[in-house]
């Protein structure tokens, strides 16, 4: 039996091959007629017609709004103090005390353990809701028993050597200095962070908490 051509086959000798093929492809074969499809193959344009802007919608200002607010007024953008106002020292006194935040925040830093005695009561007395002022409370808290324990530890060591009685005498001098220079950073509002006592910070604020009344 012949092998039947398919209508895709190419010759290039026979420019009507196309056509022959398909004449054969709808011929008699054994009796049996192929029936003539009523569909036909969508004939797609060799271009898309352009799409140009004049076809897409243009919103002013007024209609852009009634859409992106269903119909309602913009909401009014909220207000972003700037970095500076935040960490600026305020002169709001604080309900518990009567005194000025920008004191209490200095306070814990002060030297000769005055730091640490007014850490400790503010953090007994002053509200979770002032966390600024209890931060700094518990930071300068912190910062205190950080140097007690370093001074205890030089002091154990001296009874050894004079060596350490003299790392204690200059520990002692930096360490104040520092705290000193920590109150006024404070007291003006400038970022106090102590990092080598976060931690001891953060147990601090967590577990001393503000006294019932």
């Amino acid at each position: 039996m012949a092998k039947m051509p398919k209508k895709f086959d190419t010759n290039p000798l026979d420019p009507d091959f196309p056509e022959k093929a398909k004449a054969a492809a709808t011929a008699d074969v054994g009796g049996y007629t192929s029936p003539q499809s009523p569909y036909k193959t969508a004939e797609f344009p060799t271009a898309p017609p352009s799409v140009t802007e004049d076809e897409t919608r243009r919103f002013d200002e007024a209609e852009f709004n009634a859409y992106s607010f269903h119909g309602g007024p913009a909401p009014v953008a909220a207000y972003a103090a700037p970095a500076a106002e935040m960490n600026r020292a305020s002169s709001r006194k604080e309900e518990r005390t009567g005194l000025p935040e920008k004191w209490l925040i200095g306070l814990p830093y002060l030297p000769f353990k005055i730091g640490l005695i007014a850490g400790l009561i503010l953090l007994l007395i002053i509200p979770k809701e002032e966390s600024k002022v209890r931060f700094h409370a518990a930071q300068g808290l912190a910062a205190h028993v950080g140097i007690l324990i370093v001074i205890t530890i030089l002091g154990i060591v001296g009874n050894a050597t004079d060596l350490a009685d003299l790392g204690s005498i200059i520990f002692t001098i930096v360490t104040t200095i520092m705290l000193i220079i920590f109150a006024i950073k404070a007291w003006t509002g400038k970022p106090v962070h102590i990092e080598s006592v976060d931690d001891l910070t953060n147990w601090l604020e967590e577990k001393i908490g503000p006294l019932k009344t």
